[in-house]
């Protein structure tokens, strides 16, 4: 096991996990939750890799007291998980049902009286599927139901909750679910997508407004990022990766940063579509940390001719990371990337980056139950190897104030089904015995440790 021993990380650095609520909670069907896209995307034969659904999942809409007790045991001062907007309103407007805003507010109750802090990010992907219907993130008036959503949470657990998070990676709702199609709601737009990036970030910005009006509570967004590598020095190859830059990481955040859409020219395009006067204000309101989801770097090239990125009219094609372990998903294992990320984000946004907290990081291994016990060796590295790079980044100025891993327990894994394990527990898919992996009892001595 990798020595847990760590540098001392600063005083009120807080440590936790993370889960979203299609991934864990099951019971799609209960007290008067509807369906979202995420459900009806499962239904579609060839989506999701094993053919699952999210059916059951962890089971954690029932067995949540258990989970709860897990997180005592684990030592972490915050979790963060999702409330599911189709259990508030099940189609994604009108009044609040009620059984849903019970559920969460039994379980923020419980979180509470075990000395943990809440952290509810309102939209991780689980649009109510009757928005969709109306043309989702594609049209505006989806950002004004999200606010309204974000109203009726607000007036139940508004006085309990202090610390917010708005949306959960925009990016890959634009990107995946939108424009490539590999994510719900399935579509392959292409650069048809963009829209659904503005709107995304205009439901945030009142969303922000919203919660600063219920009250004294601290809000932030959650991006992931990736460091954006050059294959090589050739020319060809700096422009698409300042091109990929500017898709996955640049287009949601300058507009909370730096007050503005990047140049996307090398896009072929004069502005954003969607924007109107007055958004980038609202989008730009102050918020009190930036949540920041990492787990790989990315080496981007040029568009190869006869890729499906150069048929799509895009300059960039993502490209083997050579020479570094991999996860369970293939990807890179580069931890000081995490480093440099960082320290690139404060560079560029000066001032204007609040605090950062590490919403979620991890890793997807194969792993095995063996004589009650999962020896998750890997997962172990990964970790230690990232908390050590959020460290390094403190070290070198970067105001970094929390870490928290993905995931709390093995869950359902999007469009890959069960096929990939990132929990610090182990689900058995047939009976929802929750097993501890090895990776639990380090980071509980890590987080130990830590606290002094």
């Amino acid at each position: 096991m990798v020595d847990a021993r760590m540098p001392e990380f600063p005083r009120g650095f807080r440590w936790g996990a993370a889960t979203a609520a299609f991934q864990v909670e099951g019971s799609t069907g209960a007290d008067g939750r509807g369906d979202s896209i995420w459900d009806v995307f499962a239904r579609m034969p060839g989506r999701v890799v094993d053919g699952s659904n999210a059916d059951v999942a962890a089971d954690g809409y029932r067995r949540w007291r258990d989970d709860v007790a897990l997180l005592a045991e684990l030592g972490v001062d915050d979790y963060r998980f999702s409330i599911a907007w189709p259990r508030v309103q099940p189609t994604g407007s009108g009044p609040a049902n009620e059984a849903g805003l019970d559920h969460y507010a039994r379980f923020v109750d419980a979180l509470l009286e075990v000395g943990i802090r809440p952290v509810p990010t309102l939209y991780h992907w689980d649009l109510p599927q009757p928005l969709e219907d109306a043309g989702g993130w594609l049209v505006r008036d989806t950002a004004a139901r999200f606010a309204d959503y974000v109203e009726l949470v607000l007036g139940r657990l508004g006085d309990r909750v202090g610390h917010w998070i708005t949306l959960n990676e925009p990016a890959m709702t634009t990107l995946q679910g939108y424009a490539l199609g590999t994510l719900a709601p399935g579509h392959a737009l292409m650069m048809g997508a963009l829209p659904t990036a503005h709107h995304q970030l205009l439901a945030h910005g009142l969303a922000v407004g919203a919660i600063r009006a219920a009250g004294e509570a601290e809000v932030g967004i959650v991006n992931n990022h990736t460091l954006v590598v050059p294959a090589s020095d050739d020319d060809g190859d700096l422009v698409a990766a300042g091109a990929f830059d500017a898709v996955y990481n640049r287009i949601f955040a300058d507009p909370l940063l730096a007050s503005g859409y990047p140049d996307l020219s090398g896009l072929g395009l004069e502005r954003m579509p969607g924007l109107e006067d007055g958004d980038l204000d609202v989008i730009a309101a102050p918020i009190d940390f930036y949540g920041l989801n990492f787990y790989n770097p990315t080496r981007v090239a040029a568009a190869s001719a006869g890729s499906a990125f150069a048929a799509a009219g895009l300059p960039f094609e993502p490209v083997e990371y050579p020479g570094v372990p991999v996860t369970g998903f293939g990807w890179p294992v580069v931890p000081d990337a995490l480093t440099e990320l960082l320290v690139t984000l404060r560079s560029d946004y000066g001032d204007a980056l609040p605090p950062v907290v590490i919403t979620e990081n991890g890793a997807s291994y194969p792993d095995d139950v063996v004589d009650g016990r999962v020896h998750d060796a890997e997962r172990i590295a990964y970790l230690d190897g990232h908390v050590r790079a959020v460290h390094a980044a403190i070290e070198r100025g970067v105001d970094v104030r929390g870490y928290l891993v993905w995931s709390l327990i093995d869950n359902f894994e999007w469009a890959d089904g069960y096929t990939q394990r990132f929990g610090l527990v182990h689900l058995d898919l047939d009976t929802e015995e929750r097993t501890r992996k090895d990776s639990f009892d380090w980071y509980r001595e890590l987080i130990a440790a830590q606290h002094g």
